[in-house]
């Protein structure tokens, strides 16, 4: 284990890590990688054979696992997930807020249901997830992550689906005000941190094969940990494609369209083109 693994406190405090999305993808492989570290696990997701196949192949692998059948749309679904991980585990030690879908209802203006459906569960999944965790959390005492699954698209917000971005920007924006809250709060030991993948191979990309460039979700997971243990908040994890270096110059370039007055998403405007281009390449 490497010596940022071994500042994680939280994973020794006893509790149990409840992950939501924990059926497939990153929430799954989130859901491994705690197990083998000892940790209880409570998965919960939508009601169906993919979570008992979850459920089943975590008992396999010889994890200690319950399975909750989860709309976090609801927020009384994620009240009796608490109920259920307390009763089970008596306290939770990571609360990774990852369920998460990429509807894309195409239009800024159109398809006011599908926008409905996308924060929903993107954005008042997580709240409703803080809402029903963090005071039984705070009550508990001890050390505890609550870990949200953002997206870099929250941040530099590329065209074509702007309610997947909208969700990801409000749910960044709510987390960095759960970090501040708690780090402000007396005697909390609780900390909250943003996980933001790059291109990563799940069920939300709708392709049968990884491309080359995807990271998997184990990799991202294995990142997760280790930014975890050296206190980050913002865990921008790369991909075979993009390094951090390029992740940054984009953000920097995304918010300098406020600082310089740029159109709105310069980036992908014809007359900025060569200018983005130009300043992505410099390394100053």
């Amino acid at each position: 284990m490497s010596e940022a693994l071994l500042n994680l406190g939280p994973l020794a405090s006893g509790g149990a890590a409840v992950i939501t999305g924990g059926a497939s993808g990153i929430g799954l492989a989130a859901a491994r990688r705690f197990a083998e570290l000892g940790l209880p696990v409570v998965i919960a997701d939508l009601a169906g054979e993919r979570l008992s196949e979850a459920e089943a192949s975590l008992r396999a692998g010889g994890g200690r696992v319950i399975a909750v059948p989860t709309d976090v749309a609801r927020p009384e679904d994620l009240e009796r997930l608490r109920d259920r991980a307390l009763s089970e585990y008596g306290r939770v030690a990571v609360l990774m807020l990852n369920a998460g879908i990429g509807l894309n209802p195409g239009s800024a203006w159109r398809d006011l249901a599908g926008w409905r459906t996308l924060m929903d569960v993107n954005l008042w999944g997580v709240i409703h997830g803080v809402h029903a965790f963090v005071p039984a959390m705070l009550e508990a005492g001890g050390p505890a992550y609550v870990i949200s699954t953002g997206s870099k698209q929250g941040i530099t917000t590329p065209p074509g689906n702007a309610a997947y971005n909208v969700s990801k920007a409000g749910l960044k924006a709510y987390t960095e005000a759960l970090a501040h809250e708690l780090r402000n709060t007396d005697g909390c030991e609780i900390s909250a941190h943003l996980l933001i993948p790059g291109f990563t191979f799940t069920g939300i990309t709708g392709m049968r094969e990884k491309p080359p460039a995807a990271w998997t979700p184990e990799q991202v997971v294995d990142f997760m940990l280790e930014s975890l243990g050296r206190g980050d908040f913002y865990i921008l994890c790369p991909d075979n494609d993009v390094a951090r270096p390029t992740d940054e110059r984009r953000m920097q370039w995304a918010i300098g369209d406020i600082i310089e007055n740029r159109p709105a998403l310069s980036r992908w405007h014809p007359d900025w083109k060569a200018a983005f281009e130009a300043f992505v390449a410099r390394r100053d």
